[in-house]
């Protein structure tokens, strides 16, 4: 196999698979009212078929992150709908964060180095400064979430991070959230059985805000103490 081709094939792979979620229009069944019309076969699949459900669950976790399909908050709910704590959460943090990986290694192997060397000063000048704070900035972008999870998986590829890096502020980043929609989603029966309108609004709610902003500052702490020391 060519350089060329190793190079290429992971996001080429990718790109096929974003064509055919979105022509298929597979991604329409990531919806609240799908999984409320079929919730009763579902749990009733999942009894039957524990471990084969799993499995899917994080198959399709992994798929639809790595090909940066909307739908993160739902599946996550799902994945608090279909399994108890802390099976649920474990299952949202690896398949999440497995996805993430797929999507940066796919980027900084096809594009990473290319763009690096593209780049002009003002772009290596941010380089620069993201390498050094790497841990900080990524645990802030994870923890508060001003920009969408693709968009945080694929920077950090143009930015030089290392894998190891990247890997465990994903991990870590992610699971406050994971574990704020996952126990959501353990509630769902209740919302599905009194017909309750459901809003992603009412979970994702102003007091989750908060915390998760306060966690995002605390990631920039040592960032803020090490310019502190310098100046």
């Amino acid at each position: 196999m060519s350089r060329f081709i190793k190079r290429f094939l992971p996001i080429t792979v990718i790109l096929i698979g974003m064509a055919i979620i979105y022509f298929t229009g597979v991604y329409k069944y990531l919806s609240f009212e799908v999984l409320k019309a079929n919730h009763k076969e579902l749990k009733l699949f999942i009894a039957q078929h524990p471990i084969i459900v799993s499995f899917l669950f994080i198959l399709s976790y992994v798929s639809f992150t790595a090909l940066s399909v909307p739908g993160g908050i739902f599946l996550s709910l799902l994945g608090g709908y279909l399994f108890p704590q802390p099976l649920s959460t474990i299952y949202v943090v690896f398949s999440a964060t497995c996805g993430a990986t797929l999507i940066f290694l796919s980027a900084r192997t096809a594009l990473g180095d290319s763009l690096r060397k593209k780049a002009g000063p003002v772009l290596r000048k941010m380089e620069g400064g993201f390498q050094k704070n790497a841990v900080s900035y990524l645990l802030f972008l994870r923890f508060v979430p001003l920009f969408p999870f693709w968009i945080v998986n694929i920077a950090p590829a143009f930015f030089g991070i290392a894998l190891r890096t990247f890997v465990w502020t994903t991990l870590v980043g992610i699971t406050p959230g994971a574990l704020a929609f996952t126990l959501a989603g353990g509630g769902l029966e209740k919302i599905f059985e009194s017909d309750q309108p459901f809003s992603i609004a009412a979970i994702f709610n102003i007091q989750l805000k908060i915390a998760l902003t306060l966690l995002g500052l605390l990631a920039l702490v040592p960032m803020i103490i090490k310019r502190i020391k310098k100046s």
